[in-house]
């Protein structure tokens, strides 16, 4: 594990994976001054799922494990209203957290090693496939490209974002460091859901 320093936090009700894109409406002020210093110098922020708290208004208390994610679009359709897409890059660990004044998370991170990845083969397994249809059927932009549909890291990151999971379901995914293991719970999930 490496040591990444202080980064700020967006905690969500929702959670990130590597590789996964996260389109954000961002409005509140600690967060407007959050994503332009990130977009001026280039720098990640970690995405956490709320564990107490919620989105808008005091700051929350987010899940020790998140993701770092990166600005990859933004626009600003409206004075006050940012859009931005970010990219999951890294899983991390919440060593230390503190608050700004305006309210604003940082934290000191540690770095997670990628997690052991499974080769697939994308014609025979099944949560490939499914992942292949749900893609199919989605407008462009769901997945970054190319897809990686022969990866189980790739795959089962995938499915953890897209299917109907409960927050704490993907957080339990998120927090898994073996692929392998991931991807055998999304079978059991998707055959015992007659898929």
């Amino acid at each position: 594990m490496t040591a990444a320093g202080e980064i700020p936090l967006f905690p969500l009700q929702t959670v990130l994976f590597p590789g996964g894109r996260l389109p954000l409406r961002i409005f509140e002020q600690r967060y407007m001054d959050m994503a332009k210093a990130c977009l001026r110098d280039g720098a990640p922020f970690g995405v956490c799922l709320i564990r107490e708290g919620g989105e808008v208004g005091e700051p929350a208390l987010p899940e020790d494990l998140g993701c770092t994610a990166r600005i990859v679009e933004w626009d600003m359709p409206q004075l006050g209203l940012l859009q931005v897409v970010a990219r999951g890059e890294q899983r991390f660990r919440i060593r230390r957290r503190r608050l700004q004044a305006d309210g604003l998370a940082l934290a000191e991170i540690q770095l997670l090693p990628a997690e052991a990845d499974a080769t697939l083969d994308p014609q025979a397994d099944l949560c490939a496939r499914v992942l292949h249809r749900i893609v199919d059927a989605a407008p462009a932009g769901l997945v970054e490209s190319p897809p990686h549909y022969e990866s189980g890291a790739w795959v089962s990151a995938r499915l953890a974002e897209l299917l109907p999971l409960s927050p704490a379901s993907k957080q339990r995914l998120l927090e898994m460091d073996d692929a392998r293991d991931r991807i055998e719970i999304l079978r059991r999930l998707i055959s015992s859901s007659g898929q």
